[in-house]
């Protein structure tokens, strides 16, 4: 298939625009085909949510994935899917409530914080959820899969098949070649409906107890932490946990945002005065009692930013870059007190602030982000200068703890912090596909 004449594609983060020649193949033959097709570099993208430069192949070309968007199989019995690489997890979800396919006895394994992201995305950057203690990353979770390769082959990997390719694939930003489709266990559980609770805490050393005192009988854990605290209530925020329960809850939520964001506002609207604003009305929202119970729909706990389509664009014209990094466990309270003291100091941030934890599953890809310790992400507008110095100072804090940053967020890692928190990053040079490439490979040095 021939590739259109350039058209520009951003970053989610809408701070990095790239032109490519793209490809909109809408079956898996004529997907191998564009894998296959001689003169220039390739890669594959989904629904667009990776943040940075991950997703873009800058004067490349770009091979766009919804159009395989095919449901190939669902075992009821067992809660194995098979399906293209297209399909986003918004329309798995949707199946996977219908009374044919258990009635919502299945449910995503993993899932990030939406789910307007392809499968074959979500294999990509090895997403994780809030789950993570329980299920480990996204990759653990898938059984096989098809991959188209420049040289014209079509590869199944699994840990039996091709098992050196198949761990480069998981987590590999989609340099070893294209995904077609793939083959992903489901997870039991009860039903559709979460029991949730929210829970105040006044400092850091809160926020851990109540991540150790969940850990065991809760699904999901995170929380929201206040990024202008300092002092004594440095950390300070709500803790959100979550669990599934018997019923179906609300009704499953629609495969498309109910609202979107017409246009890109001329200026920000995420600024120091919004930003304080905005924290202090969040933490009032316990009211005196300081947490909350209720039974629900999933939407609300593991969606929340998913109601309003572009969300993206209330950071304005400029976009903005976030920040997420992981930090072994022994170190993390006081690493990220650090992290925090810096971002407080700074005076920019976001409302959306998480931090949570990982456990000690491990993942299954030879680049994959997660590792046991403690994550922090959160936003920064596009401030020019002033913001990538605080974005440079929280990373060299994240290398100096041993930890890493995650490449779906980033926009500005060096090569040397790449390869100081992926020690992978030589053997998986190898698996790289000669004719697949991207904005990020070529910033950090996996490819010339």
């Amino acid at each position: 298939m021939s590739a259109v004449p350039s058209r520009d594609h951003l970053g989610w983060g809408r701070n990095l625009r790239a032109e490519h020649r793209v490809s909109r193949p809408a079956t898996p033959q004529a997907a191998a085909a564009c894998a296959a097709a001689p003169g220039g570099t390739r890669l594959a993208h989904g629904l667009g949510r990776s943040y940075g430069d991950v997703a873009l192949n800058p004067d490349g070309a770009l091979i766009e994935t919804r159009g395989l968007d095919r449901f190939l199989r669902f075992d009821p019995a067992t809660g194995i899917l098979d399906a293209e690489a297209g399909v986003a997890l918004a329309e798995v979800l949707a199946v996977l409530a219908r009374p044919e396919a258990g009635g919502g006895g299945w449910f995503l394994p993993v899932t990030p914080g939406t789910r307007f992201v392809t499968l074959g995305g979500a294999v990509a950057n090895d997403v994780h959820g809030k789950n993570h203690h329980r299920t480990g990353s996204f990759g653990r979770h898938v059984l096989s899969l098809d991959l188209a390769r420049s040289d014209g082959r079509v590869m199944t990997c699994s840990p039996q098949e091709n098992a050196g390719l198949f761990a480069a694939t998981i987590g590999g930003l989609g340099l070893t070649g294209l995904i077609l489709r793939l083959r992903l266990a489901m997870m039991r559980v009860e039903g559709l409906a979460m029991e949730a609770e929210d829970i105040a805490f006044g400092s850091l050393a809160g926020y851990f107890a109540l991540a150790a005192e969940s850990e065991q009988s809760w699904d999901y854990t995170a929380a929201w932490v206040d990024c202008l605290a300092t002092g004594e209530a440095l950390g300070r925020g709500i803790f959100s946990r979550a669990r599934h329960a018997a019923g179906q809850g609300a009704a499953p939520p629609p495969t498309a945002p109910r609202r979107r964001l017409p246009a890109t506002p001329p200026l920000s609207m995420v600024n120091g005065l919004s930003l304080r604003a905005f924290n202090a009305a969040y933490r009032r929202r316990l009211g005196s009692s300081g947490r909350s119970h209720a039974v629900g729909g999933y939407e609300k706990v593991l969606y929340p930013l998913d109601a309003i389509g572009g969300w993206n664009r209330l950071y304005g014209p400029r976009g903005f870059h976030q920040f997420q990094g992981v930090v072994p466990p022994a170190d993390a309270p006081a690493v990220v007190a650090e992290l925090l003291r810096e971002i407080a100091r700074s005076g920019q941030g976001s409302p959306l602030v998480v931090l949570k934890g990982f456990g000690d599953l491990p993942s299954p890809g030879m680049l994959s982000f997660p590792r046991e310790g403690t994550t922090l992400a959160l936003d920064f507008p596009a401030r020019g200068p002033d913001t990538l110095r605080l974005l440079a100072r929280l990373e060299a804090i994240t290398v100096e703890a041993r930890g890493r940053l995650y490449p779906a967020k980033d926009s500005v890692m060096t090569a040397e912090t790449f390869r100081s928190g992926y020690p992978a990053a030589g053997a998986f040079a190898e698996w790289i596909d000669p004719a697949f490439s991207s904005g990020f490979a070529r910033r950090v040095g996996l490819r010339p």
